[in-house]
């Protein structure tokens, strides 16, 4: 009976592989979605995205603190480009203005306004007002502790100033397990590896059991000398295997291509990924069964796949989404695997934690594969 049902479900991964849009969907179209939704996600954690640009207008008779200025506005993140008034900046959508006689003003005490124009809103616009805050604060603060050292105020004092011992120092250390949302790159590889496993075992897994039996090669193999369990379990191990060369060939690009970390449960990962394999195989089979044509074939599994895809957190991480999808997710299957992933990869929350989503993974694999077995036909 193994050896019947290897031999189907090597046959059947060698036919599949010969389509050109099974090629493209798993072997090229990854790689794109990894880069275009690694990319739109980098910033919902707020770490990962580039610096922004910011054009700092500095006057010729500015002085010292205007550099100091200068300087702080790069340590706080900003892709600093200095001009000069007369010169167009209207390209930056980031801009500080730095008044004429800048230093002489601050030196002699008189109020001296440092004008920022940015043109994002809501969190962009306050974290925009905080960094620039933060700058020029700290460029006052440190002219006021070199008065109060009785050193002149010049460049020369500040570098003398910013070597000198700090009397207090801050260490910053984990409390517990991270619970940075996840975000860039590692939000969307597994995500996006998910889906494809689910999208590529219910079109092209489908749509070919389907074919097969508006052809009549089901009908010759229920002739042929072989169990039906033999020929059930071949076709379920076909596209099991299909959904692996999915899953590696995606984690191996993760991790070549956009350098994916996926820590220190990688075990316990591929168990979650094997029980995702498996319910996709048992889910392609059973829909092999139902549908009357390859073009439903397609349209359902398209159809289904997006929609799980998103409810469940692939596209986007599930934390940032309304309370009713965060609940919605816990019911769904690509829910399960997410959150086993992100409980492994993002909140390092150990192998244990990732143990009641491999139950169910498994457990729906079985349930959907024995409702396969009872549905399947050969015509």
């Amino acid at each position: 009976m193994l050896r019947a049902a290897w031999f189907i479900a090597r046959k059947d991964v060698e036919y599949i592989l010969r389509e050109r849009e099974t090629i493209l969907w798993l072997f090229i179209m990854p790689i794109v979605f990894f880069y275009f939704i690694g990319t739109i996600t980098s910033g919902f954690s707020g770490g990962g995205p580039s610096k922004e640009r910011l054009a700092v207008q500095v006057p010729d008779d500015a002085g010292f603190l205007a550099d100091e200025v200068v300087r702080r506005m790069g340590a706080v993140g900003y892709e600093v480009v200095r001009t000069t008034p007369s010169e167009e900046s209207g390209g930056d959508s980031r801009r500080l203005a730095i008044p004429e006689h800048f230093t002489r003003s601050v030196l002699a005490g008189e109020k001296t306004t440092l004008r920022f124009t940015g043109k994002e809103a809501g969190l962009g616009q306050q974290y925009d007002e905080i960094r620039v805050n933060r700058a020029a604060y700290t460029v006052l603060a440190d002219l006021v502790a070199t008065v109060a050292e009785g050193w002149q105020p010049n460049s020369e004092a500040f570098r003398r100033l910013e070597s000198m011992p700090r009397a207090l120092k801050v260490e910053v250390q984990a409390g517990g397990n991270r619970r940075e949302i996840p975000s860039g790159f590692e939000q969307a590889i597994p995500g996006i590896l998910v889906m494809f496993t689910l999208t590529v075992l219910l079109t092209s897994g489908t749509a070919t059991l389907v074919a097969e039996r508006r052809l009549g090669v089901l009908r010759r193999l229920a002739s042929a000398p072989i169990s039906r369990g033999s020929v059930v379990l071949g076709k379920w191990g076909g596209r099991l295997a299909l959904g692996f060369v999915q899953i590696a060939f995606a984690m191996v690009a993760g991790t070549v291509l956009f350098g994916m970390k996926w820590g220190p449960d990688l075990p316990m990962i591929l168990l979650v990924l094997l029980g995702w394999g498996g319910l996709c195989a048992s889910l392609a089979l059973l829909l092999g069964s139902v549908v009357q044509s390859e073009g439903q074939a397609v349209a359902i599994g398209v159809l289904s796949s997006n929609a799980l895809a998103a409810l469940g957190g692939c596209w986007w991480p599930i934390e940032i989404t309304p309370a009713w999808m965060r609940t919605l997710a816990k019911f769904l299957p690509t829910g399960w695997a997410m959150d086993a992933v992100h409980k492994l990869i993002n909140f390092r929350s150990g192998p244990a934690s990732a143990l009641p989503h491999v139950a169910a993974l498994f457990a729906a694999a079985l349930v959907l594969g024995w409702l396969a077995a009872r549905r399947f036909r050969f015509q």
